[in-house]
């Protein structure tokens, strides 16, 4: 099995779910399609969404909640 790395295509502060109240887009060890949202990157109060971009099994968060990230940073690892 290979790792896919999830990249931050900016930088900005790392949220893995939409909303303080509202459970995360994913957790570690679940399963992604390509389209799945796995979180937010915010810069300057304007919200990006950040996908999968692949399918797989087992994601692994490499970022935490609210923590700041840089472009190229990889967030995530999915096995494919």
């Amino acid at each position: 099995m290979s790792k896919h790395e999830i990249r931050s295509p900016l930088p900005g502060t790392f949220y893995r779910s939409p909303a303080p109240d509202v459970p995360p887009f994913k957790t570690d060890g679940d399963a992604v399609s390509s389209s799945d949202a796995i979180g937010l990157i915010e810069v300057m109060k304007t919200f990006q969404e950040i996908q999968a971009g692949v399918a797989g099994g087992n994601i692994r968060f490499l970022v935490d909640n609210e923590e700041p990230v840089m472009a190229g940073q990889v967030i995530a690892e999915v096995e494919q």
